[in-house]
């Protein structure tokens, strides 16, 4: 048996006045999902064990099968295990965006979709000015970018600014948890204060700004951690190799841990520009050889977070056209069946511009079973799936046939 998951980052939604109370899945011309849809069985799953945040780390964790609170040692270790930086026992990592702040608030958690090559030159600033034995910093794809820090204690409490568009920035700075993490929340607050200064007139900044183009004028750290232990998904689930395909460090260092090969896909952006036909060809050509795929295509979510709805559906027409008809079409012609999956890791409501813990709409078809009655894809049909309601790990214990 082969194995894949399509994953559509933040896919779901919730009923949008300006498109007739439905949800971008419900109105997106999508006939290849809802052929899947009919042909396999559906369900709903909750993907956010309780006492997490709705953040994609926690929820692709428990979509391949991890117990999230047993393993879980913060999003910026597993960025760190993608790009290849180790981290040492004394060290602790973070994710470190690069934001735009205007007037005193957050604009966006992206600095506008920053480019690879500018915010790679602004990293390499900041290390340069701030960097020091205590602090190092990483670049790693468009706004998402690593610091690691010596003997810094994860006792602190940390807002994605992903969930915080239009706040003052110094209502949601880094807080302590307790005594042991006030150093560590005022260093690294400091480090957002000093890093404004530095970056608001860089010349990255001022051609962006010439060019109508939002600044990467602050970073915003969050999400700390240490090294984490983990055991492959060969370990947990018997699977002989497997591949990750994603545009995005987090969902590749999740790999790393999780023992799959990561496959870099020319032209892979996690926008809606991404290459899609690319990441399908990689996703089959993989399938080949290995027992599983995890196909993670960012766009979705980030559409939700712009609260770009027309974009949201474009993304999912997309991902039905030029992802799963291509996938579908080229295993349909093999001998050895193959399993599918087709699911977001958690919704982004364009109203909210941020994650949710609602749960979230699941296929799962197999090539050699017979479906259920459901007949299209979106979050209200799959309600109805024989698959009822699956929690956190049930979903990959359902997905993988014991043999």
């Amino acid at each position: 048996m082969k194995y894949i998951i399509i994953l559509g980052d933040g896919m779901s939604d919730e009923p949008i006045s300006s498109i007739g109370n439905k949800t971008p899945l419900q109105v997106a011309h999508k006939p290849n999902i809802d052929k899947i849809a009919q042909l396999g069985s559906c369900g709903m799953l909750h993907t956010i064990p309780e006492g997490f945040a709705p953040g994609s780390e926690i929820a692709n964790l428990s979509v391949l099968g991890y117990n999230v609170p047993e393993v879980f040692e913060g999003r910026g270790s597993l960025e760190a295990a993608s790009m290849g930086v180790n981290i040492e026992p004394d060290e602790m990592a973070m994710r470190c965006n690069l934001i735009c702040v205007q007037d005193g608030k957050v604009k966006n958690h992206s600095a506008g979709h920053i480019s690879n090559e500018e915010a790679e030159e602004l990293i390499l600033f900041l290390q340069k000015e701030l960097g020091n034995d205590i602090v190092s910093f990483y670049a790693g794809v468009s706004y998402r970018h690593l610091i690691k820090i010596k003997n810094g204690s994860k006792k602190i409490k940390c807002t994605p600014p992903h969930d915080v568009p239009g706040t003052p920035f110094t209502d949601v700075l880094i807080k302590a948890v307790d005594e042991e993490g006030v150093a560590t929340a005022n260093f690294l607050n400091d480090l957002v204060v000093r890093s404004q200064a530095l970056l608001e007139n860089h010349p990255v900044n001022l051609k962006r700004a010439a060019e109508g183009k939002d600044k990467a004028n602050s970073i915003w750290p969050w999400s700390p951690g240490y090294k984490p232990t983990m055991k492959t998904l060969q370990e947990l689930y018997g699977l002989n190799g497997g591949t990750v395909i994603s545009a995005v460090d987090l969902i590749r260092g999740i790999g790393v841990y999780a023992g799959l090969k990561v496959k870099l896909v020319e032209g892979a952006t996690g926008l809606y520009n991404t290459n899609y036909e690319g990441k399908a060809q990689a996703a089959i050509d993989a399938l080949k050889t290995d027992d599983f795929v995890y196909l993670h295509i960012e766009a979705s979510d980030e559409a939700g977070h712009e609260g770009d709805v027309d974009l949201k559906i474009k993304t999912i027409e997309y991902l039905d056209q030029r992802i799963v008809k291509p996938i579908f079409d080229a295993v349909s012609k093999w001998d050895v069946p193959v399993t599918i999956a087709i699911l977001p890791d958690h919704p982004t409501p364009c109203a909210l511009r941020t994650h949710t813990m609602d749960p979230v709409p699941f296929i799962i078809y197999r090539s050699n079973e017979k479906g259920d009655d459901v007949a299209v894809y979106d979050e209200f049909s799959c309600r109805n799936g024989s698959y009822g309601n699956l929690r956190e790990m049930e979903f990959m214990q359902t997905f993988i046939q014991k043999e």
